[in-house]
């Protein structure tokens, strides 16, 4: 979540001046970002616009968020959440359950924004960043830990790299997102997870060459 606070903290948080700062602001400030984002992009964004949205000082939102990459992925983990890890004891129903959680997550977000981020990542290195590190990573911890649950399981055969496997799905996504520009639904993210990722975890891994 939001590298000060997040979703079900206490009313006070410390900010990033250090001082106490009341948290039933920042969902007023994170739904305006968004807002923003859906009518003029992320190129266009500015925090001048988000305060005016949300009825803010601008000060107020640089208490809270760096600058606006942070802003902007924090609201989108505050608005879909970081998916819970299943651990149903079948590698195929916890990637069934993941594509489940992420999707229906998804569908309740504009394709438009989402769309819009995505294209931004291509240019914008400060918000590859905080992507990646606040957004992406923790997706592809959950994908992993599903993987190294079924390993141990002896459901999956040794030898897999367990990190390419887990960014599998998202980089499917993001492909869907930008080609042709919608959001993944359930239907395809189950395929994904039948046809693509499952039938690669459980096959037998490549033998290690040169490059390995």
């Amino acid at each position: 979540m939001s590298r000060t606070h997040g979703v079900g903290d206490t009313s006070k948080a410390r900010g990033r001046g250090g001082r106490y700062l009341d948290s039933s602001r920042d969902l007023a400030l994170r739904e305006a970002a968004l807002a923003v984002l859906a009518e003029v992009g992320y190129d266009r964004l500015t925090m001048d616009a988000v305060a005016a949205r949300a009825g803010a000082a601008k000060t107020t939102i640089y208490r809270r968020w760096r600058d606006k990459a942070d802003l902007v992925v924090d609201a989108l983990n505050s608005l879909k959440g970081v998916p819970d890890v299943p651990d149903t004891g079948s590698l195929r129903q916890d990637l069934r359950a993941l594509a489940e959680s992420i999707t229906s997550a998804e569908s309740r977000f504009g394709a438009r924004v989402t769309t819009g981020m995505v294209s931004a990542l291509a240019r914008d290195a400060g918000l590859r960043r905080v992507f990646w590190e606040n957004f992406l990573a923790p997706r592809m911890a959950a994908f992993r830990t599903v993987f190294e649950r079924a390993e141990a399981r002896g459901e999956m055969p040794e030898g897999h790299d367990l990190d390419l496997l887990a960014g599998l799905f998202p980089a499917l996504v993001l492909q869907r997102l930008l080609m042709p520009g919608e959001p993944p639904d359930t239907r395809f993210a189950g395929q994904i997870m039948d046809e693509v990722v499952y039938p690669l975890a459980t096959a037998p891994a490549a033998p290690a060459g040169p490059g390995r």
